[in-house]
């Protein structure tokens, strides 16, 4: 394969890239020095570097990221990056965005198009489980994974941490609504109208004396939910028990699970409870890429 470059790309490269003389003789040009071992290395290193680089733009702020932010975050050269930057061009994996002498970086479209492709049938129990442990690990608390039944959520996976606390509910029982996080994190994208449905048809019974018993509160409750990007049960299902969830979206950006971490409420404050949400939201997004969603 063939590159072309600007007449700034070809400056840019040459005031940055290390050259050394030949060792074949004095008067040779000037080439980089390989061996066979350092080619595989290279290679490998490079192939690592090109992958933190994808991590790296999968999570940038619109409109991306210029090449000296994107080097400066993966830790190497600014003509490293340059240089790793147009192969990915060159495959689609990486969009170059010119916009006058600035040039900014995103993903590019052969991502889209390998989630078109990925099966539709992936399980959602066997991708989330690694996270599920990750999410456990971090937060000490335990992870459970749940998909929705008729309105209610119903656990299908759970991760306990080390120790004495242990989750009392039954993989495959269902959880109310307005009173889980798990719950209402599969309500995120649902109308007004469904949830006042379901909340009809389900009831919004008091489990304490925090539980949302209206469903006007149950939905100022969810837009807030949104506007974090989780939700939180603070003791509305059992005293001294909160519990944070966060939706699970396909390839298509449909909601199709949510996961959530559960502990002692004890004396968590609202920005231990903000810090447990971003966490488990971030996690959540893991997994809802692994299932295909850019």
């Amino acid at each position: 394969m063939s590159y072309v470059f600007s007449i700034t790309e070809l400056d840019f490269i040459m005031q940055n890239v290390k050259v050394e003389p030949s060792p074949l003789s004095i008067g040779a040009p000037l080439v980089p020095r390989r061996t066979e071992k350092n080619d595989e290395q290279g290679t490998l290193r490079s192939v690592g570097r090109a992958l933190d680089l994808l991590t790296i733009l999968g999570n940038a702020p619109e409109p991306g990221l210029a090449v000296g932010d994107i080097a400066k975050a993966a830790g190497i050269s600014k003509s490293t990056a340059f240089l790793l930057l147009q192969t990915l061009v060159a495959r689609n994996f990486v969009a170059d965005l010119r916009e006058g002498n600035n040039r900014r970086y995103r993903l590019g479209h052969a991502f889209a198009q390998l989630g078109r492709r990925m099966p539709s049938d992936l399980n959602i129990g066997q991708v989330a489980d690694p996270v599920l442990q990750q999410l456990t690990r971090e937060t000490g608390l335990t992870a459970r994974l749940a998909v929705s039944d008729e309105g209610y959520a119903v656990t299908i996976s759970q991760v306990d941490p080390p120790g004495p606390f242990r989750m009392t509910a039954s993989l495959g029982q269902r959880e109310l609504p307005h009173c889980s996080s798990l719950g209402k994190a599969l309500l995120f994208h649902a109308k007004d109208s469904a949830v006042r449905e379901i909340a009809k048809r389900i009831g919004l019974p008091r489990r304490t004396a925090k539980t949302l018993t209206t469903a006007k509160a149950l939905l100022a409750d969810l837009q807030q939910a949104r506007l974090h990007g989780y939700a939180l049960d603070n003791e509305e299902d059992n005293i001294g028990v909160a519990c944070i969830g966060a939706p699970i979206f396909d390839r298509s950006g449909t909601i199709i699970a949510a996961v959530s971490v559960t502990g002692m409420k004890q004396n968590q404050s609202a920005r231990d409870l903000d810090r447990l949400g971003k966490i488990v939201k971030s996690h959540a997004l893991q997994i809802s890429t692994l299932m295909g969603y850019v």
